[in-house]
């Protein structure tokens, strides 16, 4: 067997790797890769990352989000957030943005992955899931770079909080909320249960 036999026997297809990953099976893991990327058996997704192609009926499939994100990072504790999925919370947005926000520990800064630019944001505590409290959140601390007037959004959004579970919301702005969004939800998380409900 041959290193560079060794080298494929290791690729699954969609998978997204690091170099240094692949240099653990590679005795000359630069020339490998050009020669992998030569005959199709890897495309090059970002800086220092590769994806094994994984082919469907309608052609080459992309690289999913969450794996080349995690290879990016060299790291599991991310959470992206589309802003188009602000339209779910019902507000009126109309959001369609084709540039995710990477929410993480590690990295601060627009980045090409796989052609498609993301926007990373470092924040010291990152939630594991998307719901619909984290996602309020997230919409009041963006409110500014929405294309919707605020003076519409913001009341909408507040009469959206009191609606929510209050412990889901309250963890949500203490765990991930910035201070512009802890001032604006106070209110609503301070009120009586009743007014709130």
């Amino acid at each position: 067997m041959t290193a560079l036999t060794d080298l494929t026997k290791h690729l699954r297809p969609g998978e997204v790797y690091r170099r240094r990953e692949l240099a653990r099976w590679s005795t000359a893991v630069d020339r490998h890769l050009q020669r992998l990327l030569a005959e199709g058996r890897l495309e090059k997704v970002g800086a220092g990352l590769y994806m094994a192609p994984r082919k469907t009926r309608f052609g080459l499939a992309p690289a999913d989000p969450q794996k080349l994100v995690e290879a990016f990072l060299g790291d599991d504790r991310f959470l992206i957030v589309s802003p188009n999925a602000y339209n779910s919370l019902g507000l009126g947005t109309t959001q369609l943005c084709n540039e995710p926000v990477v929410y993480n520990h590690k990295r601060h800064g627009r980045f090409e992955l796989d052609g498609r630019w993301y926007d990373f944001r470092m924040r010291a505590c990152v939630p594991a899931k998307l719901s619909a409290e984290v996602l309020l959140v997230d919409l009041l601390h963006n409110l500014d770079r929405l294309p919707e007037d605020q003076s519409s959004v913001l009341p909408k959004a507040l009469t959206r909080a009191r609606g929510m579970n209050r412990k889901r919301l309250a963890k949500a702005v203490r765990e991930f909320g910035s201070a512009r969004a802890q001032r604006l939800l106070e209110p609503v998380l301070e009120a009586p249960l009743a007014a709130a409900a």
